[in-house]
């Protein structure tokens, strides 16, 4: 080995890149998105519009990480999500009010998450990707049910809070401070650091995702932590609809079509492993932004939506791919 080669592998650099790696990506991407569009890409109005655009996806793929950190999948948050609009929506129509409705969004992810959990650890289903198809249209299905597919209006002032004010200033005020969303996700992301890595259920979580029968010789409750997972996962996922709903002033029950997808590529794009045991908040919100920066890059240079499905599908294969040449040379060593 050269001495290039050797220091190009030096532990210390090693682990800076495997650490905040995806991070520079980042902001690379800015950087070469300023340089081609930098009135337009600098603009206050664009850099807030990429944030709020993506706040509730943030969510979304935070409690994503949870599931795939333990080797699963969750296919259920985008229906769960516009359940938990369409709940929120017709509750406020009706005249709840609005420190109820605010916790109907979570409550209905806490649902559909706890079903998830207890269907996967009571049915021994083989993969929670045949339970979290189940309730993905399950929950479809409730949405047009209770809406007779058509949007609910009525949303009081209040609930639109989160969604659309910016912090400090009126509900409907020019941007000129942070969106209240990336305060909601900023928060969010802190607090699930702090149970992944400081408390015992966040290190089991790793654990199961590691080497799941282990964990369980090691006397760890893997049926009780995998329902846990899945009912983050939902209240994630009702939160996001929170978000959602403040955002748009309606619960949509086609809202969320596929968003499922968006939240794993930002996890696996962000360095988590489709097969378990590994990922990061740092990583996950790394990989939203990226997500985000590229559609943005290709909105503001006019690029077909058609094109931007292809491109980004491309990314997905290629984060997917590097995974699993990490893990093997992972084996290897």
């Amino acid at each position: 080995m050269t001495a290039s080669t050797s220091t190009l592998y030096h532990p210390k650099i090693a682990h800076f890149m495997e650490t905040y790696g995806i991070v520079l990506i980042v902001l690379v991407m800015m950087a070469i998105l300023a340089v081609i569009k930098p009135d337009v890409f600098l603009s206050a109005e664009n850099l807030t519009n990429i944030l709020k655009q993506n706040a509730s996806l943030a969510l979304l793929a935070l409690g994503m990480l949870v599931v795939i950190v333990t080797g699963g999948i969750d296919l259920s948050v985008g229906s769960t999500m516009a359940l938990a609009m369409v709940c929120i929506a017709m509750a406020s129509r009706v005249g709840v009010p609005w420190p109820i409705c605010l916790l109907i969004g979570p409550v209905v992810g806490l649902a559909v998450g706890w079903a998830n959990g207890i269907g996967l650890t009571w049915l021994k289903l083989p993969h929670p990707f045949i339970m979290t198809l189940g309730t993905l249209n399950i929950g479809r299905g409730l949405t047009y049910l209770l809406t007779g597919g058509a949007p609910v209006s009525g949303l009081q002032p209040e609930l639109r809070y989160l969604g659309v004010s910016y912090w400090g200033l009126g509900i409907f005020n020019p941007p000129a401070g942070l969106p209240v969303s990336l305060v909601v996700v900023a928060i969010s992301a802190v607090l699930l650091w702090l149970f992944l890595n400081r408390t015992s259920t966040g290190r089991h979580i790793y654990a199961i995702g590691g080497n799941p029968h282990a964990a369980r010789v090691s006397g760890v409750n893997v049926d009780r932590v995998l329902t846990a997972v899945y009912m983050i996962c939902g209240f994630f996922a009702g939160l996001a609809g929170l978000l959602l709903v403040g955002r748009t002033g309606s619960g949509f029950p086609n809202a969320g079509i596929g968003i499922e997808l968006d939240a794993i590529a930002a996890v696996i794009i962000g360095g988590a492993s489709f097969f378990g045991g590994r990922g990061t908040v740092l990583g996950v919100l790394a990989g939203v932004l990226i997500m985000g920066l590229l559609r943005n890059g290709l909105n503001i240079n006019n690029v077909s939506a058609f094109w931007q499905m292809i491109l980004i599908g491309f990314v997905i294969i290629i984060a997917v791919y590097i995974d699993v040449v990490r893990r093997k040379a992972a084996i290897r060593t």
